[in-house]
């Protein structure tokens, strides 16, 4: 029997993350605090679709990862856990470069509202960039999801790297006087993770100056001593 070449997608909202580029992002779900919302668009922006849903602690998202639908997808990608140098198969790896770029996150239910007459469900745990499309939204379901005896043997060999957070003097003044309760915890969560490029992970002293932007700030840091140590944060404009 054959099957149609392509389905058509429909995103039922966007995301509102502290996450504007794809950089620093913690590679998933649940590595780092971060909220966010999912602002639900018409017809989706109906309280009748989240009927029932604050019975759930947590949820599965199911996205599109729309920067990079363009760029296409091979057999195999350069696992960025495994070095970046390694290539595994596109199935047996999370790569955002895949045959139909859907992504999916488990993420923590804090809860739905409506604002201005837009009904938003606020999440939690979230590794998504600001306005990525999301298709679906599916309850977890702990008697099924959570798969005890579960195994990922070619990932115990190569942990996360879980660097010290410094602040220097600056930064610690700049992060006082900005808005956002939760952007030194964020800046210490993702940045721990050592987000640099897979072939600089090893070097513990680092000469680049290295830019991420959470919310509305602008984050420089560097890695000395095998630490990170953010320089300053500046409001951009």
């Amino acid at each position: 029997m054959s099957e149609p070449s392509a389905f058509g997608l429909t995103p039922i909202g966007h995301i509102a993350s502290p996450f504007k580029q794809k950089f620093a992002i913690p590679r998933q779900p649940a590595l780092a605090n971060a909220r966010g919302s999912v602002r639900l668009t018409p017809p989706f922006n109906d309280a009748n679709c989240l009927r029932g849903i604050e019975t759930y602690s947590h949820l599965w998202l199911l996205f599109l990862f729309h920067e990079n639908l363009e760029k296409g997808w091979t057999p195999t990608v350069r696992a960025p856990r495994l070095g970046g140098n390694n290539r595994i198969g596109v199935f047996a790896s999370r790569s955002t470069f895949r045959p139909n770029g859907i992504g999916m996150s488990v993420v923590k239910n804090l809860g739905a509202e409506q604002l201005n007459g837009q009904w938003q469900l606020n999440v939690g745990g979230i590794d998504l960039l600001n306005g990525t499309p999301v298709i679906d939204i599916k309850p977890y379901l702990p008697y099924s999801d959570n798969v005890t005896d579960a195994e990922a043997h070619l990932l115990d060999e190569h942990p996360l790297p879980a660097r010290e957070v410094h602040f220097t003097k600056q930064a610690t003044a700049q992060l006082s006087a900005q808005p956002h309760s939760d952007l030194q915890a964020l800046i210490i969560q993702c940045l721990s993770q050592d987000p640099r490029p897979a072939y600089r992970q090893s070097q513990d002293n680092d000469p680049k100056t290295y830019q991420v932007i959470f919310y509305d700030r602008d984050i420089q840091w560097v890695v000395q001593n095998g630490k990170v140590l953010v320089t300053s944060l500046e409001q951009v404009c």
